[in-house]
């Protein structure tokens, strides 16, 4: 894997790495968009199969806000992304992406626009004609008025409902949980990225269209939905593949939202597959 940090058109710093970059003369790479909540690194078990799989590089990144990238602004919006998404493929020289949860959102919404060839999402996060909602930020900002962490992460974890059992919790014993799992590794992570999240999500809600502009995706379009993740993410998907009429739509067996980066062989070979037209 090789690391570098590259320079957006408006003064950033995004930190890219490349699985597979000895792979270059096979073709152009897969760009992964990721979820909220994680970085790069979350990624490199993924990154690692699929580039094998495929023969060809494979280029993560971390979004603004993780690793050595310029922070996020407070101001921020999908478009903040859909920027950073473009200078990325045009440092790899990548037309194929992939997008996971909220990066599956940016991904669609940058397809539109961006020269994107092959498009595979998992669980994207995207709203379709309000299919997301958020009521809990206004308790998770009450929350951090206060200065309990351990109750605002609580909030957002059950609002994205994306942590399976953890989702599923009483408030007071997850936050009990957060508690105790401060000083962990994931658990500095999750608090590290707890006001990206919150901005990420809001910034889905902001962008909520109707299914019809997803036309403008290209026609090899790839959606897959983990059979026991949240059922919002199959609502927002079944309408766009409804206008897509070029576009395949799959159901993961057996795997919940974070099937991405367990990486199970089932996905690789239905990536790989798609990936090698």
């Amino acid at each position: 894997m090789t690391r570098e940090n590259i320079r957006t058109p408006d003064g950033g710093t995004i930190e890219l790495f490349s699985t597979g970059a000895e792979l270059a003369s096979a073709g152009s790479g897969v760009v992964v968009v990721p979820a909220s909540m994680v970085t790069a690194a979350d990624y490199t078990r993924f990154a690692q199969k699929l580039s094998a799989s495929l023969g060809r590089p494979v280029h993560t990144f971390n979004r603004r806000g993780r690793g050595s990238s310029s922070p996020q602004p407070e101001d921020y919006t999908l478009e903040a992304d859909i920027h950073d998404l473009d200078a990325v493929m045009k440092q790899t020289s990548s037309t194929d992406v992939f997008g996971h949860s909220f990066g599956g959102a940016v991904a669609l919404h940058a397809a539109r626009t961006l020269p994107v060839e092959r498009l595979a999402v998992y669980d994207p996060a995207v709203s379709v004609n309000h299919s997301v909602t958020a009521d809990w930020t206004t308790e998770y900002e009450r929350a951090t008025a206060a200065g309990d962490d351990d109750r605002a992460l609580a909030v957002l974890v059950r609002g994205l409902e994306t942590g399976s059992a953890l989702s599923r919790m009483p408030l007071s014993m997850l936050t009990l949980a957060n508690k105790l799992t401060s000083g962990t590794p994931i658990g500095k992570q999750l608090r590290e990225l707890m006001q990206t999240g919150v901005r990420e999500i809001k910034a889905i809600i902001a962008a909520d269209m109707p299914a019809e502009p997803f036309l403008e995706l290209p026609l090899e379009t790839l959606i897959i939905v983990g059979e026991k993740s949240p059922a919002y993410f199959g609502v927002a998907c079944a309408q766009i593949h409804e206008v897509l009429s070029g576009s395949s739509y799959t159901i993961l067996p057996g795997m919940g939202h974070d099937g991405v980066n367990k990486a199970p062989d089932r996905l690789i070979s239905e990536l790989s597959a798609f990936f090698a037209g």
